[in-house]
């Protein structure tokens, strides 16, 4: 595929070389401008880009950056693509969001809401980098790692959940975007390896 990446932190950057290494077309982008990824490029392989740049004729796109610049994106660009939604609402770096801080929206559905028109999906929010970066494994294997993936549509989930499965870990179906909360940080599934019936049994048994 070709894949936009939005971010190029803890979780940007280790997506970026887990998806080149599986042969995706790889652009990257940042706030800093595409001199800063030279490196990144260099070892990878990705193009470093503009965020314009790593949406345009994208497949999908990962957007992997503090919450609160999503309100700066060009949502324009994210119509009708498949956008992954792999950020998480810490109320100490990105301010106080009434809405987010109840729990009466969650943050994937408060994205979406921002990106009018994208195919949001929410995924690899819960998992840390450096076990994103070492610990897929291969299907069927005992110790395989699942990750929850969460969206209203179903084509577009698909699409993340076949590449989740590609990258070495177990998609499990963890419902809509209003139902995404569950994989939020302070839920039992947030910063675990549990494998798919312990991601399904955390899941059930978050609290708002």
């Amino acid at each position: 595929m070709k894949i936009g990446i939005i971010g190029s932190g803890h979780i940007g950057g280790t997506l970026t070389r887990r998806l080149r290494a599986l042969g995706h077309d790889v652009t990257v982008a940042n706030s800093r401008g595409p001199q800063s990824l030279a490196d990144l490029a260099q070892e990878t392989g990705a193009t470093a880009g503009t965020v314009e740049q790593a949406a345009d004729q994208a497949d999908l796109v990962v957007i992997a950056v503090p919450l609160l610049a999503v309100p700066g994106l060009p949502a324009e660009l994210f119509e009708g693509k498949i956008v992954v939604d792999a950020n998480n609402y810490y109320p100490q770096r990105d301010g106080e969001i009434p809405e987010l801080l109840d729990r009466s929206l969650s943050s994937s559905r408060w994205t979406a809401e921002r990106l009018k028109g994208a195919r949001v999906v929410k995924a690899f929010n819960n998992i840390q980098a450096l076990h994103l970066m070492e610990s897929g494994r291969p299907a069927g294997a005992g110790d395989r790692i699942a990750l929850p993936v969460a969206a209203d549509d179903a084509d577009a989930k698909r699409v993340v959940m076949e590449l989740v499965d590609a990258l070495g870990f177990d998609p499990v179906d963890a419902g809509t975007l209003d139902e995404s909360w569950r994989q939020q940080p302070d839920t039992p599934v947030y910063g675990t390896d549990r494998d798919a019936a312990g991601v399904r049994q955390g899941l059930a048994e978050a609290r708002p």
